[in-house]
């Protein structure tokens, strides 16, 4: 290669550098990419322009913030509002221009109220869509896969909350937390979440995990996979996802799959057509399922190494048309869910709702998950202009990254110094990746159970069933 074309070249690498590095920006500049003010009010239509100062636009963003900011109270995001970049978004009617926002809550409290959990969900739906435009596809497949998974989240206490989430049972009694079941479908290999579904995980209108799987099945994009564990692996999710038009991968117990396989256990090397038909177990279970349903798939079996270098057999059934190495690959990245959801219980405090209303808990649930993706959309960002696997960072460094670099974007005066700023935020990026470790974990990665007992707490020498026996007298 001649020194021209040397320098041409290096010239326009250093262009694609600067265009990538300028589209890194961080949640509020993403928020506004994905969820522009005036197509908010255009979708929402009157309700996207509430009268007052607050419209239904930036009451969305201040909820994303204060599930972005660590300390995420109300008064923060009043505060943000009174300093950050966002006051330009304040609309004012009429002589309003030459007053002031007050420092006071009870206006931004009276407005999350007003805004409906439909607008909440609308505005979700499009940062997701706006997000997932260019899918990040899987090396062993050239779609997006979506991994669904259950949760729970737990509530303050609340009577409005105690009657719409039950609280825990055990033989002491009803535990003080209402508690609600949620289900969760993330993009294995971009991190991204659709909008989560729930239900009362206890009580007579208690929902289980299968049933909220197959209503957000309806959610995902068209033509992508689903994939699960063993919890889901059943016919009526299968059934559904063929329904769908959703090709799926679904882990199976052993008993299941030796029933499968005609009763007798598949060996390592089991990979071969079946048609799983309905029973009349599976019928009674899920009523929608017709008479005669019944998916055509294949059931494979491997030998793989678990926790401890314990050898552990592994069964799938799956309609993707794959050679066994890739369905066994493709797979692997199902742990990647887990760590999804501890993002959303610690980074985006999901793991305790601090409201209560009802209402209220279901809209700080839907944009919790818009706060997530949006991160998770610059943390991508990221790794193409890096060009690293997006699971590589850390989650919580790059929301770090992300808050550290917001009021140096919002101060730019000039688009030269935008770049420059992003192309410092992308070398701070390079460095919150997680550690590559050169030794074992000392402990299993797994999940630690937690003790069941929770006795009623002591107020001097009464109980709190005693106090609640009090009111209600």
């Amino acid at each position: 290669m001649d020194g021209s074309n040397f320098s041409a070249v290096r010239v326009r690498k250093l262009d694609e550098d600067r265009a990538e590095a300028t589209n890194l920006t961080g949640a509020l500049e993403r928020y506004l990419q994905a969820a522009p003010e005036a197509r908010v009010a255009e979708r929402l239509g009157l309700a996207g322009a509430r009268q007052g100062p607050l419209s239904t636009w930036l009451v969305i963003w201040l909820i994303i913030f204060q599930r972005l900011h660590p300390k995420g109270t109300l008064s923060v995001a009043v505060r943000e509002l009174l300093s950050g970049p966002t006051q330009a978004y304040v609309r004012w009617r009429g002589k309003g221009p030459g007053k002031r926002l007050s420092a006071n809550t009870s206006a931004y409290s009276q407005a999350r109220s007003r805004l409906t959990l439909d607008e909440a969900e609308q505005v979700s739906d499009m940062i997701f869509e706006s997000l997932q435009a260019q899918p990040r596809t899987v090396a062993c497949w050239d779609r997006p896969m979506f991994m669904l998974d259950g949760s729970s989240v737990l509530m303050a206490n609340s009577e409005e909350l105690e009657a719409a989430y039950p609280p825990q049972r055990n033989q002491h009694g009803p535990s003080h937390w209402p508690m609600m079941r949620v289900v969760v479908a993330h993009d294995v290999v971009s991190g991204l979440a659709v909008r989560p579904c729930w239900g009362p995980q206890n009580g007579a209108a208690a929902v289980s995990e299968q049933a909220l799987a197959k209503q957000i099945m309806r959610r995902l994009p068209t033509g992508c996979g689903v994939m699960a564990d063993r919890n889901f692996g059943v016919l009526s999710m299968a059934h559904h996802a063929q329904e769908q038009n959703h090709p799926c991968l679904f882990r199976l117990t052993e008993v299941r799959a030796q029933k499968m396989n005609g009763g007798a256990k598949p060996n390592s090397k089991t990979d071969r057509v079946i048609q799983w038909e309905s029973s009349r177990e599976d019928r009674r279970n899920n009523p929608e399922l017709p008479a005669q349903a019944s998916v055509t798939g294949r059931l494979l079996a491997f030998k793989i190494t678990g926790p401890g270098g314990k050898k552990e057999k592994l069964y799938l059934f799956t309609t993707l048309d794959l050679p066994a190495h890739q369905i066994l690959e493709l797979y692997g990245y199902r742990w990647n869910i887990e760590t999804d959801l501890r993002t959303l219980k610690r980074q985006v405090r999901l793991e305790m709702l601090d409201v209560k209303s009802k209402a209220m808990a279901e809209k700080e649930l839907v944009l919790a998950v818009a706060a997530y993706n949006l991160t998770r959309a610059t943390i991508n960002e990221a790794a193409t202009a890096l060009n690293l696997n997006p699971r590589d960072f850390s989650f919580s460094l790059a929301q770090d990254t992300i808050n550290a670099f917001l009021p140096a974007f919002a101060n730019a005066t000039s688009e030269q110094e935008r770049q420059q700023i992003a192309q410092n935020m992308l070398r701070v990026f390079s460095q919150s990746k997680l550690p590559r470790r050169r030794k074992k974990r000392s402990f299993t990665r797994e999940a630690w159970s937690r003790p069941h007992s929770f006795p009623y707490r002591k107020i001097g020498h009464k109980t709190v069933a005693a106090e609640k026996e009090k009111k209600l007298a």
